[in-house]
């Protein structure tokens, strides 16, 4: 998808009621800290759309991110933050199983791992719920500039073994520094949503 208007559109607190969409939407879940940010403002040539930083826990809400009035990107709040209060930690989990299960138009959930690392508990229980919610999460391994060359298909075995992704999954490598991978997540999206560029149809 060619960007030409991005707009954050809706922003879904603990009590705020979801928004009744019409167009198609794609979701974002990812640990506290593991790049999400970065790579929806590269998927959407924005530099600051969603605010980055280096504290965990910065999404507390849903956002959701018009682009092109063709379908929603829907940050989800990062897991895995240890220093939130349980109570906190709960309030999250209720609101984003709220959202998986009432949402007309989710297409479907990309699940967010850091590919430096071994998927973590909260990764693969993440994994696991999104499944057991009826959707089959798409993995991308970001910070894949922080590895040598040679050392990524290695780790791209360990992020498929420690989640348990079967020939069926697919998972995608990222990188917010240079942008390999982007156009690869596009691609993905515009096939869920069915998505062809105007100037293609004509032709």
């Amino acid at each position: 998808m060619v960007i030409r208007n991005v707009n954050l559109e809706t922003v879904c607190g603990v009590k705020s009621k979801l928004p009744d969409n019409q167009l198609p939407e794609i979701a974002f879940a990812g640990k506290s800290n593991v790049g999400k940010s970065s790579l929806i403002n590269a998927l959407m040539n924005r530099k600051s759309l969603a605010m980055t930083s280096s504290q965990p826990g910065k999404t507390q809400t849903i956002n959701f991110y018009n682009i092109n009035n063709a379908m929603y990107l829907v940050d989800l709040p990062g897991y895995g933050y240890t220093k939130a209060p349980p109570s906190v930690k709960e309030k999250w989990g209720k609101m984003v199983e709220n959202y998986l299960h009432k949402s007309k138009q989710l297409k479907a959930v990309f699940l967010l791992v850091d590919i430096r690392h071994k998927p973590s508990a909260n990764d693969k229980q993440m994994y696991d719920w999104i499944i057991y919610q009826g959707f089959r999460p798409i993995i991308i391994a970001t910070k894949l500039d922080k590895l040598k060359r040679s050392q990524v298909e290695s780790h791209l075995e360990v992020v498929r073994d420690g989640l348990g992704l079967t020939e069926g999954d697919t998972l995608l490598a990222f990188s917010a520094l240079s942008k390999q991978g982007r156009d690869e997540i596009w691609q993905t999206m515009d096939g869920l949503i069915g998505w062809v560029e105007p100037e293609k149809k004509k032709k």
